[in-house]
């Protein structure tokens, strides 16, 4: 499961951008420190690499958020969910461990048990 930015414009337009006013906006890609202006797509994808789900959200959408409903209307065979950093959190574990999945995420620097 994962994420991926839909820029629809150079970031030095991000606040002047007129396309898709009111559907589009400005979120943050950490992994290239940069802000974008436009839209996020999260997908849930197969073993084999196809993709069973997709939705297409506002740039500023958190991953974790779009998680569940992705698996609402896939329900995966496999039980074991893969994931970056931008699904760590108690509460989406929780909440996906009730849901029989078990969600592995690797460790942040900070974090205890990282190497």
């Amino acid at each position: 499961i994962d994420s991926f930015p839909v820029p629809v414009c150079q970031p030095i337009r991000n606040y002047r951008a007129k396309i898709f006013r009111g559907y589009a906006n400005i979120g943050y890609k950490a992994t290239k420190k940069i802000y974008f202006y436009g839209f996020k797509v999260h997908v849930i994808v197969s073993d084999d690499g196809y993709i069973l789900d997709y939705v297409v959200t506002k740039a500023s959408v958190h991953d974790a958020k779009e998680t569940v409903e992705l698996l609402e209307n896939t329900h995966p065979s496999n039980y074991y969910l893969l994931g970056d950093e931008g699904y760590l959190g108690k509460e989406l574990h929780q909440q996906l461990k009730q849901m029989g999945y078990e969600l592995w995420t690797p460790y942040r620097k900070n974090m205890t048990g990282a190497k």
